[in-house]
């Protein structure tokens, strides 16, 4: 979902050149990562200088300023690179490496986030390079090079691609004969960690977090004095807790030399039992999804309790990243929409849940930063999210996360977090309409992993050009063909037609593209359910017990009037 009024760039928004509209994506699909890797010799040494990027970017050079080090994602140590293509820059990174002549090389690096390349150029024999279109966790580029006669360096690089999201890299490795630069100093034992402190609590788990540690590629969290968790990052969710009881933590930092001395130790206590927030209303047979805005882009602003009663499910956007990997927090921009208070939210959510309405937080939203790509993250999430039903009443969780899902932690996230809230949690999802063409994809599966506690999946069906339909043709977007044609994908692709809603804009100012009048949204809604009201795509059957339609957003909506909730808010419940 947008900030901006009426943004066409969206973060996911793809701008390579397109072969044949969305076909493009199903030849994407169908490329693999490949390349020729080699077995170091015990006597071979990583030739690689500052290979993990601890100092900054000493002995690199990128292309256009296009690379940073960050501390977060890191594979391994506290550091990694960041690069980001802009324009006619692909964000090479590259260093020159001493080698020996006629020898062998094994070249590897740990890759994230958009497109990434790894190669060597200057070999002397057969340049190499290998590449990955993508990942949301980190995965290893690994290829090998000879080097000629006469060769006495080579330069080894990465790179992303034009118009594509940034890449991260970290740990590289150019592992052979020794070309005269010699291997970087082995690592020591790392110090203390610092700035230990407890985040959300549930009544059986502690969330903490510490301050990142040079040299250290991991952490060991104890409790008590015994070791009860480990983790890569700077955060970690100690579980199996009893409720209403005090815990001493404290935590180590460990790399190849050894463990560090144990960090000054804190108390957190669990929480108590019976706090949650309990079950919500029942969400209706076919229900009617607005987001909320929690910020002012330009729409009108709004309270809760402005929201017209045509809304069944209202997704508070949105919840904040915290310095904890997975886990998030809500902040109410009580400036930007003019005063309105803690107390009112608070109570306005109290009184849309008396109407029968379900208030829900969402997570993500086009700059949403939350990753789930670990079981420490996907606990913190789960306890998180726990965590603000517990404090402000929300009925559950919607799932919009635009810059990239891990299928399996989300999975054990919402898992967690159902396990805690119970039947009656509200789960929804967002995804854009490249996230639903393929079963195949992160967010299609997370949405079947967790179909049997799966509310709605509310695609959103604009800021997306000509997508395939499920009869295999390209629809453009703006359309009841390319409303109907992708919705069958979902609805032939596993989920139950009650888990299938229409997401579209509330008005032109609503997204870049792909907005459509209500009667549009009215038409598709008949098409799928009664099989009427069809343009040239007509589903082979009908699916009565489709769940409804969404819009972005009841501020939008309100600029416009009111004019997308007045006509199809009484069409959905019109419905068979």
């Amino acid at each position: 979902m947008e900030r901006s009024a009426g943004s066409s760039h969206r973060r996911r928004r793809r701008s390579r050149p397109v072969l044949g509209g969305a076909m493009a994506v199903v030849a994407a699909a169908a490329l693999t990562v490949t390349g020729l890797v080699s077995t170091a010799q015990a006597a071979d040494v990583n030739n690689a200088k500052n290979a993990g990027f601890e100092s900054g970017l000493a002995n690199w050079t990128c292309t256009g300023g296009s690379g940073t080090v960050v501390s977060t994602p890191v594979h391994g140590g506290t550091s990694a690179l960041k690069a980001t293509p802009a324009g006619q820059d692909n964000a090479m990174c590259s260093q020159t490496v001493k080698v020996k002549p006629n020898s062998t090389y094994a070249l590897s690096s740990w890759v994230q986030g958009g497109y990434a390349y790894l190669g060597a150029s200057g070999t002397g024999t057969t340049d190499v390079s290998t590449w990955t279109p993508g990942s949301t966790s980190w995965t290893k580029l690994s290829t090998s090079f000879t080097t000629g006669a006469n060769t006495t360096s080579v330069t080894v690089y990465t790179h992303g691609w034009y118009g594509q999201a940034a890449y991260f890299a970290d740990d590289f490795e150019v592992t052979g004969p020794d070309g005269g630069g010699g291997e970087e100093p082995g690592p020591v034992i790392p110090a203390a960690p610092g700035g230990l402190a407890a985040g959300a609590t549930t009544t059986s788990s502690v969330a903490l977090s510490w301050n990142a540690v040079s040299g250290a590629t991991g952490y060991t969290v104890y409790r008590d004095g015994t070791k009860a968790t480990t983790s890569t990052g700077t955060s970690a969710t100690v579980t199996g807790l009893s409720a209403d009881t005090a815990y001493q933590f404290s935590v180590s930092a460990t790399n190849a030399a050894g463990e560090s001395v144990k960090s000054a130790a804190i108390s957190a206590r669990t929480a108590k039992e019976g706090t949650g927030p309990g079950p919500g209303p029942a969400v209706p047979k076919h229900a009617v999804t607005g987001y909320w805005q929690n910020f002012n882009n330009g729409a009108a602003v709004q309270k809760l309790s402005d929201v017209p009663a045509d809304y069944d499910i209202i997704a508070v956007s949105f919840a904040d990243a915290t310095p904890t990997q997975g886990a998030v927090t809500f902040n109410l921009d009580t400036a930007g929409l003019n005063g309105y208070t803690e107390a009112q939210f608070r109570s306005d959510i109290k009184a849309k849940q008396a109407a029968g309405k379900n208030v829900i937080i969402s997570i993500g939203g086009e700059l949403g930063t939350v990753r789930v790509d670990n079981d420490a993250s996907a606990t913190a999430f789960a306890n998180s999210v726990y965590a603000l039903m517990q404090d402000y009443g929300f009925n559950g969780v919607d799932i919009d996360l635009e810059n990239g899902l891990n299928a399996t932690y989300m999975t054990k996230a919402l898992r967690q977090l159902s396990a805690k809230a119970g039947s009656g949690l509200v789960i929804t999802m967002a995804p854009q309409t490249i996230d639903m063409q393929s079963t195949s994809g992160e967010y299609f599966k997370t949405a079947l992993n967790v179909k049997d506690i799966l509310t709605v999946v509310n695609m959103q069906y604009y800021n997306s050009g000509s997508m395939l339909g499920c009869d295999g043709k390209v629809y453009s977007q703006g359309s009841v063909d390319f409303l109907t044609a992708l919705a069958c994908i979902q609805l032939e692709g596993g989920l139950d037609p009650s888990q299938v809603g229409i997401g579209v804009p509330a008005s032109t100012r609503g997204a870049g593209s792909g907005y459509v009048a209500p009667s549009i949204v009215n038409a598709a809604l008949d098409c799928l359910t009664k099989g009427t009201n069809c343009g040239s795509f007509k589903p082979s059957k009908t699916y009565p017990s489709l769940r409804g339609a969404m819009t972005w957003s009841t501020n939008w909506d309100a600029t416009a009037g009111f004019a997308w909730s007045k006509a199809v808010g009484p069409h959905v419940r019109s419905l068979p």
